[in-house]
């Protein structure tokens, strides 16, 4: 099979790849303890680690570095930024940040309080984190077939409206400063929201007088599933879809690591006057001035210019479509992912994949090892070791339902030669499956422990 679509641009730089042995890798597996985030980038061939801050900008974004104005306040660069991000978006308030997790906890810092309830399709890891550290409870409401990898759900990514307002019901409105919901959503497969769902969210949530704010890190690619999947929008650009999309909500947190094309940078939006003051006067303590947020001059104008490019529908064409290339492979050879493909990401089903290793000895990084080990890729486990925890109450391990290995592709930098060997890889590990075994945890941090763990073999 060859993929119909061709890249919809020039390559001008190039970076060699890094080529090291089979017993190289594993004896840098063992001395990063078995983790891939301890594993350097130079020993690592093909790197699905995250499309977090990993695309390869554009020559009009590189050319706008080069006009980057430094003012502690008050650069040029911001008013691009900030006029941008109100165009696209829609929102009265923009907070510059150097990343999502910071407009996270941004947010937490000064809604969240102890006791209190954030509902979200699915919370990722680092929101989750953010929400638990104010001593709040993430609480996940995706439809069930996002729990059913082959399942092929145009929007597995959608809100069950009936355990949202279950849960209104249950704790009170009074428990709930806000509600979250990730587009696309990450830690289900990478899978869209419709149109629909969310002013079906938003209509609810209204009822109870409970702002919606979007985790809108991959909102262009929602949107272009928006436009291929929603039969009302499919004649809509893509820039009209973004904007119907957020008009329903009052506000959102963006990491620009993924749908803005950059290395670095994100922002927090808002309508809310009063909040927006409140969390800048703390963005002034821990991050900078207004007008920079912790950036660079620089890197607000390539997150401008990077805005724009995500919007070309040719570019979500094949954005889309690389992954979709990429599952299209591994279904042929029978290796069980998420289906349908997502919008960044391929996520392999390790509960079918290592049928014969319990979460307990975590299989999703077993299989992230073991691909390693055999092919050079680095991948990550969304599972056992990032979701995993001991009930507060019962002190028993509590496993989360998906067990996922997910292969994230970073954006404008591998060609379809770098997506089939890809493919080739996983499917030899899948033949070879039986030979892979369990790990142990030796060492974790309270919080957010799958970055910092170290394991060993069982």
């Amino acid at each position: 099979m060859k993929s119909q679509y061709i890249e919809p641009f020039k390559i001008k730089v190039v970076e060699p790849i890094s080529q090291i042995g089979k017993n190289e890798r594993e004896e840098v597996l063992k001395k990063a303890g078995y983790n891939l985030f301890n594993v350097p980038a130079d020993k690592v061939m093909i790197d699905l680690l995250t499309d977090s801050g990993t695309s390869a900008m554009s020559d009009n974004q590189w050319a706008g570095l080069m006009m980057g104005d430094e003012s502690y306040a008050g650069s040029r660069n911001f008013y691009h930024f900030e006029e941008t991000i109100k165009d696209i978006f829609g929102y009265k308030h923009v907070i510059p940040t150097h990343q999502g997790r910071v407009a996270e906890h941004l947010l937490c810092s000064i809604v969240v309080k102890p006791g209190d309830y954030i509902p979200n399709n699915i919370h990722f890891d680092t929101t989750r984190a953010n929400i638990e550290y104010a001593g709040a409870i993430g609480v996940n409401c995706v439809i069930d077939n996002a729990y059913e990898p082959d399942i092929k759900d145009n929007f597995k990514g959608n809100m069950d409206l009936n355990k949202l307002e279950n849960l209104i019901k249950k704790v009170g409105t009074d428990k709930i400063p806000f509600c979250l919901l990730t587009i696309t959503n990450n830690s289900g497969g990478g899978q869209p929201v419709s149109l629909q769902n969310i002013k079906d969210t938003k209509k609810l949530l209204d009822k109870y007088s409970i702002p919606l704010l979007f985790d809108a890190c991959r909102f262009a690619e929602n949107s272009y599933f928006i436009k291929t999947r929603e039969e009302e929008y499919k004649n809509w650009p893509i820039k009209e879809i973004v904007k119907e999309i957020f008009k329903h909500g009052d506000g959102c947190t963006i990491s620009a690591k993924k749908d803005g094309l950059v290395n670095i940078g994100g922002c927090l939006c808002l309508n809310d006057s009063d909040l927006a003051r409140k969390i800048t006067n703390l963005l002034i303590l821990v991050e900078g001035f207004p007008t920079y947020g912790g950036l660079a001059g620089r890197d607000l104008e390539a997150i401008a210019r990077g805005l724009r490019e995500v919007l070309d529908e040719n570019y979500l064409k094949f954005r889309i479509n690389q992954i979709k290339y990429l599952g299209d492979l591994l279904e042929e050879a029978g290796v069980p992912f998420v289906k349908p493909t997502g919008g960044h990401a391929v996520y392999l089903d390790v509960k079918k994949f290592l049928p014969n290793i319990p979460q307990s000895q975590f299989p999703g990084q077993a299989l992230v090892c073991e691909l390693y080990a055999q092919a050079g890729i680095r991948g990550v486990e969304i599972g056992s070791l990032m979701f995993g925890h001991k009930d507060p109450t019962t002190g028993e391990d509590v496993y989360p339902e998906l067990e996922l290995l997910r292969l994230a592709i970073p954006r404008r930098v591998y060609t379809t030669a770098h997506i089939e060997y890809v493919a080739k890889s996983i499917i030899e590990v899948f033949n070879n499956r039986d030979n892979i075994k369990g790990l142990k945890i030796v060492y974790e941090a309270n919080i957010l422990r799958h970055f910092t763990a170290r394991l060993e073999p069982i």
